[in-house]
């Protein structure tokens, strides 16, 4: 198996390892912030997170829509900490409207992953869902072994090499 399929192999299946995603978002006055979320996946790579109105990268959001994810390898798990596994995508979210089909077909996925939670969830009024809709991405697996990802449903991989950074 090349280089390239193994990386390919391994980017199908990296999301499974994860059950929060790390959010980077920008204010009304460029200030950056990072947080995190819980989230769900659609078949087409679509990301949900159910936040609060309160938190500060959801009024980021409502801001500027556009904002980058991160997915990264546990530091324990890392054979090389300066070379951690990471995927991420640069995204622009929608607010999903509450109680519309489509809102109870992703909050019904939240219920499958998290349980009792989002019963809780459900019931506080602050509470949003949001589609973050990639349309690029890299996939990182160690020095010299990096894939920009592209493509209609992001299945795509390019090693990355000095000449198509």
């Amino acid at each position: 198996m090349s280089q390239l399929e193994q990386a390919q192999a391994q980017y199908t299946s990296f999301l499974q390892e994860f059950q929060s995603v790390i959010i980077s978002t920008v204010n009304q006055d460029g200030i950056p912030n990072s947080s995190y979320a819980p989230f769900v996946v659609d078949e087409t790579k679509n990301i949900y997170i159910y936040i609060s109105d309160l938190a500060i990268h959801t009024q980021n959001i409502y801001a500027n829509p556009r904002l980058s994810i991160l997915f990264i390898e546990d530091e324990a798990k890392s054979n090389n900490i300066f070379a951690r596994r990471r995927l991420s995508f640069d995204c622009t979210a929608t607010l999903i409207e509450r109680d519309t089909d489509t809102w109870n077909k992703i909050v019904d996925q939240f219920q499958e992953c998290f349980g009792e939670m989002i019963e809780v969830l459900k019931g506080l009024a602050d509470f949003r869902i949001f589609q973050l809709v990639p349309s690029s991405g890299r996939f990182i697996l160690g020095f010299g072994n990096a894939y920009k990802i592209s493509g209609d449903n992001l299945n795509e991989l390019t090693h990355i090499t000095r000449d198509n950074r």
